[in-house]
């Protein structure tokens, strides 16, 4: 394991440049994230890992060949780190290709339209995998999905379930294309509640946390959807309401799967 002291150390500067920049992530075309947790994730979903830096008292994993390792002490770390308290390490791995495919062969689909905090995006992202939804598709200047907050709170799931960035008019392709209903959770004349809605396969549109699905992706979308909730609550924030949209789907699709075994 090579050792470094100095705080000024060129993999070190990298690293912080990482932390802090979108762009700079998206030339080097790595993402960043800290914690020995996240790093067993990566490791165990074939991440593909760059380099790893760790404290002398962390726990090192078995990393796959080629990926470089350093030891770090702790005021270094503490320098590097985002965290108030670090988690003992850091690991840079090489961004997945965001672009989606031409057609999506899945049954369900969550997209995000402009949902901003990087933590609502992380969140999401690890209530989708839970349970068991195709992809995510990020749209209208959404957070980062590989920042080091928004792959945080994935808890992982940013190792396992994939994401795409689309405009919305790739967003009315691609669902056309893949003959998959885009619904939206917003009121209008054709909204229905949540819990009416049966489709074998679909992409549901949650929105931003301040301004809800925007017009330009409403307007694509094949009819909407609400949560029925108590009418003095005007809305539930956009993890929340993601969280209740995922169960709905899921739970659906496994009451089909019982009708079907049962014949």
């Amino acid at each position: 394991m090579e050792l470094i002291t100095s705080r000024s150390n060129p993999l070190l500067a990298h690293m912080r440049k990482l932390l802090k920049s979108r762009s700079y992530r998206r030339t080097c075309n790595e993402g960043i994230s800290d914690g020995v947790k996240l790093l067993e994730e990566a490791i165990r979903w074939q991440a593909p890992l760059t380099a790893v830096v760790l404290t002398e008292d962390a726990a090192c994993p078995v990393l796959p060949e080629g990926v470089r390792c350093v030891q770090v002490p702790k005021d270094v770390m503490a320098s590097l780190s985002p965290m108030k308290a670090p988690q003992g390490a850091l690991f840079t791995f090489r961004l997945p290709d965001l672009t989606a495919p031409e057609q999506l062969t899945g049954d369900r689909y969550l997209v995000l339209d402009g949902v901003q905090d990087p933590g609502n995006v992380g969140t999401i992202w690890r209530t989708a995998d839970a349970f068991e939804t195709d992809g995510l598709l990020l749209t209208n200047a959404c957070a980062d999905p590989f920042g080091w907050k928004t792959i945080r709170a994935t808890m992982g799931a940013a190792f396992r379930m994939p994401v795409w960035e689309v405009t919305p008019e790739q967003l009315a392709t691609l669902t056309t294309q893949s003959s998959l209903p885009l619904l939206a959770t917003a009121l209008r004349a054709d909204t229905v509640p949540l819990q009416a809605v049966h489709a074998p396969r679909t992409a549901v549109v949650i929105g931003s946390e301040g301004n809800g699905v925007s017009e330009t992706v409403l307007r694509l979308c094949r009819e909407t959807v609400c949560i029925p909730m108590n009418p003095r609550c005007e809305s539930l924030n956009a993890a929340a309401a993601a969280a209740v949209v995922l169960w709905e789907m899921y739970r659906d699709r496994c009451s089909r799967s019982e009708e079907r075994r049962l014949g």
